[in-house]
């Protein structure tokens, strides 16, 4: 039984947090796979689903989204659990909002009823912005790296259960 973990970055912060999502379930004996989910075709070989997806101007990556479409029946019959990186700080406000942008999706696909939901800090790097996110403003934000090690780690140890796949 195989855990994947999708994620879909632009900046690969999202990609570095489902690494290691990946390593505490393998340390827990949990057999995984990471990979990007604009890549995947086919998870019939998976028996669980993991998904992180960056947040870009309130909205999940387009990456997560066509992921979450395009395997939208085979997601419905297996555990599945969310998480998203978003504000450059972990103020409450900042926070909040994040959690508001994955609720508002959610309750749009109400076929998707995750296991688990985490919001997570982002990073912000204006040095490594590409278009259309290297405009003024976004430059001048200093940079930032909002992600709670300790808080993922604990989040990823409560999966196994919930993904049915505890060792």
């Amino acid at each position: 039984m195989t855990v994947l973990i999708a994620y879909a970055t632009k900046y690969g912060a999202t990609r570095e947090v489902a690494e290691v999502v990946a390593e505490v379930l393998a340390d827990g004996g949990v057999e995984c796979e990471v990979r990007d989910a604009g890549d995947m075709r086919d998870i019939s070989e998976y028996s669980a689903v993991v998904l992180g997806s960056a947040l870009y101007y309130f909205m999940l990556h387009g990456d997560a989204k066509r992921f979450l479409a395009r395997n939208r029946k085979a997601l419905a019959g297996m555990p599945v659990a969310l998480f998203a990186l978003g504000p450059f700080s972990d103020t409450p406000d900042e926070m909040s909002s994040a959690r508001g942008t994955v609720d508002k999706y959610l309750a749009k696909a109400d076929w998707l009823t995750p296991v688990a939901v985490a919001v997570f800090g982002g990073r912000h790097d204006p040095d490594n912005l590409r278009f259309p996110d290297n405009n003024p403003a976004m430059r001048k934000m200093p940079p930032s790296d909002a992600r709670n090690w300790d808080t993922i780690r604990a989040w990823a140890a409560t999966l196994p259960p919930l993904l049915g796949v505890s060792a």
